[in-house]
């Protein structure tokens, strides 16, 4: 890892990451840091709006909650602008940012359907195509994106209207609970009846 002397600090100042320092969070995470330097950085920072051109520090693209726990704690200990990517699809481009750190979500793909409980639990990278694939498979459906490459957890956070809402209510109102990586790299699980004000918050 090289040492990364434009790095962007939550007050807009610059700052300097050490190659050690940067080496050492590497080590950390399962998933790859990818720096300005790597051949695939350019395509890990492309959102889907096409306008939006911004060139973070480090992308850490996020295989498990482990990793999300350790770009929380990082960036918080170094005092970095972050963004979060799931789908990336955000039109503003609030999935990238400039000199920070981008938590890239994207990787998480896991889905796990329970036809009895007709239930599905997903992971922040699962767009909206690819949770259908699973559920249909059992005849099941929820509240989803129009568009199938629009990310699950921003939709959803955002409210979710899609062509069910009518019947079954907005995305958000399907929700029955959350794992969340706090700011201080605690992860809770939220929900209806456990740590129902964050839950609400979410």
């Amino acid at each position: 890892m090289q040492i990364l002397d434009r790095v962007t600090t939550l007050d807009g100042t610059v700052t300097t990451l050490a190659a050690d320092t940067v080496t050492a969070f590497a080590a950390s995470l399962r998933g790859a840091l990818l720096q300005p330097s790597d051949a695939a950085y350019d395509d890990a920072r492309k959102v889907w709006n096409g306008m939006i051109d911004k060139r973070p520090a480090l992308i850490a693209r996020c295989t498990g909650t482990a990793d999300v726990v350790a770009c929380v704690r990082f960036a918080a200990e170094h005092d970095l602008l972050v963004a979060v990517r799931g789908g990336g699809h955000n039109v503003a481009g609030n999935a990238v940012c400039d000199g920070g750190l981008v938590i890239d979500l994207s990787p998480m793909k896991g889905i796990l359907v329970d036809p009895v409980k007709r239930t599905a639990r997903a992971q922040a990278g699962v767009t909206w195509g690819e949770l259908d694939t699973e559920t249909q498979l059992h005849g099941l459906a929820t509240t989803g994106g129009e568009v199938s490459a629009t990310g699950i957890a921003g939709y959803t956070l955002s409210g979710g209207i899609g062509m069910l809402h009518r019947k079954h209510g907005l995305a958000c109102d399907n929700l029955l609970s959350v794992e969340v990586v706090t700011a201080d790299g605690t992860v809770l699980r939220a929900g209806p009846t456990e740590h129902a004000d964050l839950f609400w918050a979410v």
